[in-house]
């Protein structure tokens, strides 16, 4: 399966819309995206996960990427993730601590931690 991308502007947030799979394969993709993204001054992402069907070390490894990314120009990286066998993924590996997990898009954006 592919992956695919979108992003779109809510507020002072960048949405990043990821669906399928996130993979050895297709993990460059995303981090061309979220460096293309910090490059052009967006340091507040939500990454929205919920069309996302499949999450491996490398996706992670993309994710811990960008986060260090945005941290760097103190922005933020945000996660909207409700499915419990890629949230299992956070948990098992203590990502749930260093990435803040929302339930929606509107959630994320919103919040002010």
């Amino acid at each position: 399966m592919d992956l695919s991308l979108s992003t779109r502007t809510v507020g002072d947030r960048t949405v990043v819309e990821v669906g399928g799979e996130i993979d050895v394969y297709t993990a460059p993709k995303l981090r061309e995206q979220l460096v293309e993204l910090v490059n052009d001054g967006s340091y507040h992402l939500v990454v929205d996960m919920e069309s996302v069907d499949f999450l491996d070390s490398t996706g992670l490894g993309v994710l811990v990427g960008g986060l260090k990314r945005v941290r760097a120009h103190e922005g933020s990286l945000r996660l909207v993730c409700n499915q419990e066998r890629i949230l299992k993924i956070f948990r098992i590996t203590g990502l749930t601590k260093v990435f803040p997990i929302h339930t929606s898009v509107e959630e994320a954006v919103n919040a002010t931690d």
